[in-house]
């Protein structure tokens, strides 16, 4: 007990560690979690017992990853973009395993061999590539949306190649027999879950939920999740299989963000476990043996499925610079690929050196994706010659609509922010030109005859062919840091003196943003919080003309009177930075406080970025304390600064350390 008590404590701690190493390198956690499996498994420190306890347990992450992919398999959203996720992603995983399999016959090994390594290495990493592209504010763009789709096709494609792959590991005279026999189970499990299973889920769910039990909805989404996976199993499919149409038949009722919710926890922890074993699979003296092998994989790995996916993107009528950033974004190898070698290694269809030389590949792919798609317009670039036509065709289109303005204002983001904003200044007939970097919303907003064109607002040439010198003020409508501070960067350089409105979610960034060249910083949780005062002002009989005396006073001093909070359990908020974020803390002085009979100056605490905004003394709230005021045994000091800040100045105040 205490042995397995260790290796725990030990696995979570060099989690951790790799886990906000990788984060802050900006690279995905699995890679953490790889890296953790390959250190301490058998081939290096020894650390971890490669047993079937161990590869059992990370099994069920591989479960609730399914089941998460089943959440999103929604029918109406998938017809609606079936030709671009069966066609161009059928096309991809086909021809990629086409190619494997003749690659391996040449080389000698069976077509069974060729198919599992295939199917392994034609996944893309679904993890990689969504968070490049939302990083780089692509996910709408047309390569973008493609790219995605694929991801879908192959989420979908390893269902049935974790059906397929047990029985190829059978092989024999009645292999055919035995695939018609594991498709013919399939499509009766199927059928039978998804007929049967759909009338029964959502009244089931509805009963469960009527309870108002947060624990019973748990454990029935468990019950519903490892309930469907024994079933499948024990078909002779899938545990797999079971969690993804679990997924799928709770993604047709209205429980499903819930679940999904519900779920994540379980599902997190436990792939984390699963990439731990799947690095423990790799043996670094192998590999360092092979280093070529490895070498010549990654290389053939990267090139081919490149030249594939650019092929048939033109083939599906895609120029040259989408389906060079389509091809170069799904050059990797991906998660499920990890989930398709184990199993074809643990059914003895690639062993050995093998099963190191490919693995190895997968993972050093997954390392370099980030910097391949981080520089895949700079590639585009150098090889489409096409790429500089779509530009000028962009900026062009940008000139056209601008020529006529002069004293305009550019809008930069035309979502729901933007419009709101297009609208009124209509109202006030005041002309403006909006920037958008999404085709689709372009497209339609255009069609209404709004005054919108497509274009990146943080590249130089775009900001002039909108006018930029003839522009009386602009306006940044979307809360994105880093292209807010790139436009303010350009704005500086060719215009100084343009006043820019910046949005942002919360105060986190409006020094910074101040400092970059902004004239104004709105952040929307504290201009929520202002017109929700103002009304309620109004309704208890203040005068407007002092509401908007006071309006105008927050404003003027930076939103200083509504800046920090004090946190508690309900405060879930993911967007908010909680390194960054100010934190309010009260402190009451005690008798023996260290802090008792000396002045706010002499604590020191100020030195630490700490401000006092109130002390209460006998139910007397005093605002805007001064440094030498002293302090008493009984007193409340309100302080607003950063969580470690706060920490460090409380013990000051109550220990004097």
């Amino acid at each position: 007990m205490h042995s397995t008590l260790s290796l725990i404590i030990l696995l979570l701690a060099a989690a951790v560690v790799m886990s906000a190493l990788f984060r802050a390198w900006r690279l995905p956690s699995m890679l953490g979690f790889l890296l953790v499996g390959i250190l301490m498994g058998p081939h290096a420190f020894n650390l971890l017992p490669d047993n079937a306890e161990t590869r059992g347990l990370a099994e069920f992450g591989v479960v609730f990853l399914m089941f998460s992919i089943g959440l999103e398999f929604s029918l109406p959203k998938l017809k609606a973009i079936r030709t671009v996720v069966f066609g161009f992603g059928g096309a991809q995983v086909l021809s990629f395993i086409a190619l494997v399999i003749v690659i391996t016959s040449i080389l000698g090994l069976p077509w069974t061999a060729g198919l599992a390594l295939g199917g392994a290495l034609a996944m893309s990493s679904t993890a990689i590539v969504s968070k490049m592209l939302a990083e780089k504010l692509a996910l709408q763009s047309e390569h973008g949306k493609q790219m995605i789709a694929v991801l879908l096709f192959q989420d979908l494609a390893v269902v049935p190649l974790l059906i397929l792959t047990p029985t190829l590991a059978m092989g024999g005279d009645d292999l055919w027999s035995s695939l018609l026999m594991a498709g013919g189970k399939a499509v009766a499990v199927l059928l039978l879950l998804l007929f049967v299973g759909q009338k029964l889920m959502r009244p089931w769910f509805s009963w469960v939920a009527s309870h108002k039990s947060s624990e019973l909805f748990m454990l029935n989404v468990l019950l519903i999740t490892l309930g469907l996976a024994y079933l499948t199993d024990e078909a002779g499919l899938s545990l797999a299989l079971g969690a993804f149409l679990a997924g799928m038949l709770i993604s047709e009722t209205e429980f499903r963000y819930q679940v999904e919710d519900d779920i994540k926890p379980f599902r997190d922890v436990l792939l984390g476990l699963f990439f731990v074993t799947i690095g423990m699979l790799l043996d670094l003296h192998e590999v360092a043996h092979h280093w070529l092998g490895v070498g010549g994989i990654l290389i053939a790995l990267i090139f081919a499925k490149t030249a594939i996916v650019w092929a048939i993107g033109r083939a599906f009528g895609n120029d040259a610079p989408i389906a060079t950033r389509t091809a170069l974004g799904l050059a990797q190898a991906g998660e499920f690929g990890f989930v398709l070698l184990a199993q074809a290694g643990s059914l003895g269809l690639i062993v050995g050196t093998q099963l190191q030389i490919v693995l190895a590949a997968m993972v050093l792919s997954m390392m370099v994706a980030p910097l391949i798609i981080q520089n895949s317009d700079k590639i585009t670039r150098r090889l489409c010659g096409g790429e500089w036509a779509g530009r000028a065709r962009e900026i062009h289109d940008i000139a056209i609509s601008s020529m006529s303005a002069d004293g305009h204002l550019i809008v930069c983001g035309y979502g729901r922010s933007g419009q709101n904003l297009a609208r009124l200044l209509e109202s006030e007939d005041i002309s403006y030109i909006a920037l958008d970097a999404d085709p689709a919303r372009v497209k339609a907003a255009a069609a209404a005859g709004e005054s919108v064109v497509y274009g990146d607002a943080s590249r130089r040439e775009v900001l002039i062919a909108a006018g930029l010198s003839r522009a009386r003020g602009m306006v940044v409508t979307f809360a994105d840091l880093h292209a807010a501070m790139r436009i303010l960067s350009l704005v500086q350089e060719l215009r100084p003196d343009l006043p820019v409105i910046v949005r942002t979610h919360d105060e986190t960034d409006l020094d910074a943003l101040k400092v970059a060249g902004a004239a104004a910083v709105v952040p929307e949780v504290l201009e929520g919080s202002l017109m929700l005062a103002s009304h309620a002002l109004l309704l208890l009989g203040v005068p407007l003309s002092r509401v908007l005396k006071k309006l105008r006073n927050v404003r003027e001093q930076r939103y200083g009177l509504l800046r920090g909070f004090f946190r508690g359990a309900t405060d879930e908020d993911a967007q908010l930075n909680e390194t960054a974020q100010p934190r309010l803390l009260s402190v009451l002085i005690t008798e023996q406080a260290a802090a008792a009979g000396k002045t706010i100056a002499d604590t020191q605490i100020l030195e630490f970025g700490i401000e006092v905004l109130v002390v209460r003394r006998r139910n007397i709230r005093g605002l805007d304390p001064q440094p030498d005021m002293k302090i008493y045994a009984g007193d409340v000091l309100v302080l607003r600064g950063v969580p470690e800040n706060l920490a460090v100045a409380e013990i000051r105040l109550l220990q004097g350390v």
